[in-house]
């Protein structure tokens, strides 16, 4: 939990900027994870668009295999919208949410122990199950 709510945070630093430039993500997150959030950057940074507000996270272990070679953890985490704006530093003006986008979604993160520490390395943020 420890590793993913981190990762959260410097997520949420790099979309405020759209730049991953002097965060820590590569601390938490590696793999399929963080080539996720290098595209949704990049993807930003292509249409001018940073993030401002805050997302919430209610996240949970719902899945924990510490006897495999390479311990894994499944957590849940229900991501609540309600504060959260796409900006477009451009036009300087907010970017509506699309309106069949839920509130609160319910997105899942695949994560591994390497040396000792717990690295997220996939995020499901498809969002199909409302919370």
């Amino acid at each position: 939990m420890a590793a993913y709510s981190a990762m959260s945070r410097e997520q949420m630093a790099a979309y405020r900027k759209a730049s991953a430039e002097g965060t820590e993500l590569e601390r938490y997150a590696t793999a399929e994870a963080l080539g996720q959030i290098r595209n949704d950057l990049a993807r930003m940074q292509e249409a001018g668009t940073v993030v401002r507000g805050e997302l919430a996270h209610d996240a949970e272990v719902t899945e924990l295999d510490m006897d495999a070679q390479t311990p894994t953890a499944t957590l849940s985490d229900c991501v609540d919208l309600v504060r959260y704006e796409t900006y477009d530093s451009k036009a300087r003006k907010v970017i509506p949410l699309p309106t069949e986008q839920p509130l609160r979604y319910v997105m899942t993160a695949s994560a591994q122990r390497w040396d000792g520490r717990w690295m997220v390395t996939g995020l499901d943020t498809r969002g199909g199950q409302t919370c």
